[in-house]
Order: structure tokens, then C-alpha cells, then sequence
């Protein structure tokens, strides 16, 4: 079966968002880029053995999600966690800091 048979068996519709570019996909594939290095590859901190099933990753995949927003250093947040900059940003925020404004 064709995969966007699958989505109108689904009642999806397929993504209209460009192709091909900077555009497409690259937020995902960052995401799952970073996953695979830091949390699935062999010799990984959060893994206690071999993955062989779908419940090895979910066992180990809420551990790594922890430490990338709570412990992981982020450059585009000066050098701190993403639950950090997330919080400063809210606090700033909630005090009317306009330059906590998108």
C-alpha cells in the first residue's frame, strides 16, 4: 500500500509544507538527530543494555527528555538548560519585560 493511501485510509492528509529546502522537516530531524546520538546510540548514559524492543526505548527515552530540558547546555540560551531559559522567559514575561515580547 502507497503511503498516501494509507493516509486517506487514515483520514489524514498529506503535509503541504515545502520540500526539498531549509524548510523541510529540519526542526524534526534536528530533534531526532540529537535523540539518536545522545540517547539510542551504543555507549549511550541512558542506556542499561541492548534495545531490542519498543519498551527499551520508552524505558530510557523519559530519562533522556529530563536531561535535555533540565541539564543539556544550550548555546542559544547562553550556555544553560532549556527549562532555565523557558522559566526566565515566563517570569520576565508575567513582569511586563518587553523585551521578553516575540
Amino acid at each position: 500500500m502507497h503511503f498516501t493511501e494509507t493516509l486517506m485510509l487514515e483520514g489524514l492528509v498529506p503535509s503541504v509544507g515545502t520540500v526539498g529546502d531549509a524548510l523541510d522537516n529540519a526542526l524534526a530531524e534536528t530533534a531526532i538527530g540529537l535523540y539518536k546520538t545522545e540517547c539510542v546510540r551504543e555507549g549511550s548514559r541512558f542506556r542499561t543494555g541492548p534495545i531490542r524492543t519498543l519498551a527499551d526505548l520508552e524505558n530510557i527515552t523519559p530519562a533522556w527528555v529530563h536531561w535535555y530540558n533540565t541539564t543539556r547546555l544550550m548555546h542559544r540560551f547562553g550556555r544553560r538548560p532549556p527549562a532555565e531559559a523557558e522559566a526566565e522567559y515566563y517570569a520576565r514575561l508575567q513582569a511586563g519585560d518587553p523585551l521578553s515580547r516575540p
